[in-house]
């Protein structure tokens, strides 16, 4: 299909791009939310093209062992059918050596027709060194060495991929620091006369959007690797190496012209973090199409029929007749519910209080937080009603924290699995994510604050009327209206000498036995006007439709 690439002035560079759950292309949120905001591109029109890495091995699949711990197997189901290989090759230097960089095509297209194209970047060719054509397989595989090689694959190789399809950019968009190689790139091809002008004209032509508070999960690496690979970087530029470190977010802060945070709160500790630099705010969100399940998708059709093409309208999600959001509600619950019986063998009851909480496994979600007092939890569920749970997420095969909490809940789950009903679904990915969002009656989300730059499965929940229990982190800070949209765990206000977890667990728990359970069990049209009010107050301006045309009035033009 021809597409007119001299139209298309902005590259959104990301390592993970989530453009079905087949195609194993993504992680998490990182991958969903880049995403999200291209098939946004596609609604709106916006020329923009896509550059991630082909991962044609995946992240990898997820399987819970009987002792409960995760197994992670490589990807073997990756699907080729909706990607066109192209002839065009790109050649970058590592080391001493050429390395070629092919790339496939996907197109992201909307009902209007309007094509985004998504390029994924492959350096298995016979001619590459062994160590070279392995580059492209698995999204965040092995060492720090690979890490910083698939970086520079993504970052210079995504830019000359480009080159040679014939586009001319004129805004490179950095999806988190994997691809601050592309700013480098752009320097060293600069046509302008000095470092100063060089680095001015970078500036221009960058924009960076930072999506992690937490220091550890930056990409940082020695000033030696990264020479002995790219012994043309730049080093010398005055401020850009520090303690012979090369920060990848912070050569992303020192290319960019326009900087973000993914949330209020998150440009404030962002700033904090890099007082040198001026960082703005473009809160994240969701693709609405995309995250509404089909009977929410017929009920908005019905009520709001221009929701497709201005998802600021679903604000008006209050001409929706309560009964009617009630039902659309309990047939994606019937869906979630038939989903957890084929994968656990557990049967779920439609009438029954259904919590939801998935996401990555690692410490500072604390995803365990839910379960830290099980006495009090069955406690609450024999007074004031009953409670089951689903869970799921993966963890990073490296993070053996994360992995070791996945056990600990499993473990949990089958101690007390004749009390209280709680499932841990595995292979949690777009498909199964949708499910759940949308069949849940309540979604819970637990970071501990201020490690929670944005967070968007409470959003993805938001569009299918699901309010949301979490702490003040993120966006919940922007979304959250005690009681109308969902509720806050404020630890700090429980009196005792207690851990911050304990005085969390406390919030949580006191919420669900005092407010949240109740409602639902003793009033449903109360309950379901929660739910519309989280449609026209979250659902409407927590989508990526809104984000992009932040992007665009603000950084792209």
């Amino acid at each position: 299909m021809d597409i007119n690439k001299n139209d298309f002035k902005v590259a959104y560079f990301s390592m993970e791009i989530a453009l079905e759950s087949s195609i194993k292309t993504y992680s998490g949120g990182l991958g969903i939310l880049a995403g999200d905001i291209l098939r946004s591109a596609s609604d709106l029109k916006l020329p923009m093209v896509g550059l991630t890495l082909l991962s044609d091995q995946g992240y990898f699949d997820q399987v819970i062992t009987k002792e409960g711990q995760q197994e992670a197997l490589p990807s073997t189901s990756y699907d080729f059918s909706k990607l066109k290989k192209l002839k065009t090759v790109a050649v970058i230097n590592i080391g001493d050596d050429k390395v070629k960089i092919g790339a496939w095509q996907y197109l992201i297209k909307n009902n209007n027709g309007f094509i985004i194209p998504v390029y994924l970047l492959d350096t298995n060719f016979d001619s590459n060194k062994p160590e070279y054509r392995n580059l492209t397989g698995r999204l965040y595989g092995r060492d720090k060495e690979y890490r910083l090689l698939q970086e520079i694959v993504l970052g210079r190789g995504g830019y000359q991929v480009l080159k040679s399809l014939g586009y001319n950019i004129r805004k490179f968009h950095i999806n988190e620091g994997h691809g601050s190689f592309v700013a480098i790139e752009q320097f060293l091809h600069s046509n302008k006369k000095n470092n100063t002008t060089k680095i001015a004209d970078t500036r221009e032509k960058c924009i960076f959007t930072t999506h992690t508070p937490i220091k550890m999960a930056q990409d940082i690496f020695s000033l030696d690797l990264v020479l002995k690979y790219q012994p043309d970087f730049p080093f010398k530029l005055p401020n850009l190496v520090i303690d012979n470190e090369v920060n990848m977010t912070k050569i992303a802060l020192y290319f960019s012209d326009y900087i973000n945070g993914v949330a209020l709160s998150h440009q404030t500790l962002s700033s904090q973090m890099f007082p040198e630099y001026p960082i703005h705010s473009i809160t994240n969100g969701v693709h609405s199409i995309t995250w509404t399940t089909a009977a929410f998708q017929l009920l908005y059709d019905k009520h709001i029929p221009n929701w497709r093409i201005s998802n600021l309208s679903l604000r008006n999600a209050f001409v929706i007749p309560l009964e009617e959001i009630w039902e659309a509600h309990q047939f994606a619950k019937r869906t979630l519910l038939k989903v957890v019986k084929e994968k656990s063998g557990i049967e779920f009851k439609e009438n029954v209080f259904t919590i939801g909480f998935a996401r990555r496994f690692t410490a500072y979600k604390r995803p365990g937080l839910l379960l830290k007092d099980m006495e009090r939890l069955i406690s609450i569920k024999n007074k004031v009603g009953d409670i089951q749970i689903v869970y799921g997420g993966k963890a990073h095969p490296a993070d053996e924290e994360g992995q070791l909490i996945i056990e600990q809940v499993n473990s949990i789950i089958k101690k007390y699995k004749d009390e209280i009903k709680i499932v841990f679904l595995e292979g949690y990915e777009m498909d199964l994510a949708k499910i759940m969002v949308a069949g849940v009656d309540l979604w819970v989300n637990t970071p501990l604050p201020p490690n929670e730059a944005s967070g968007t499965s409470g959003m993805k929940a938001a569009h299918n009327g699901v309010p949301q229990l979490s702490a003040f982190d993120g966006w919940w800070k922007e979304g959250h209206i005690q009681g109308k949209t969902g509720w806050v765990i404020r630890g700090e206000h429980v009196v005792g000498d207690y851990s911050v977890d304990e005085k969390d667990a406390i919030s949580l728990y006191n919420l669900l036995e005092q407010e949240i359970i109740p409602i639902y069990y003793k009033d449903v049209l109360a309950w379901s006007e929660i739910m519309r009010f989280v449609i026209g107050i979250n659902a409407s301006f927590f989508n990526t439709e809104r984000v992009l045309k932040e992007y665009a009035q603000d950084a792209y033009l």
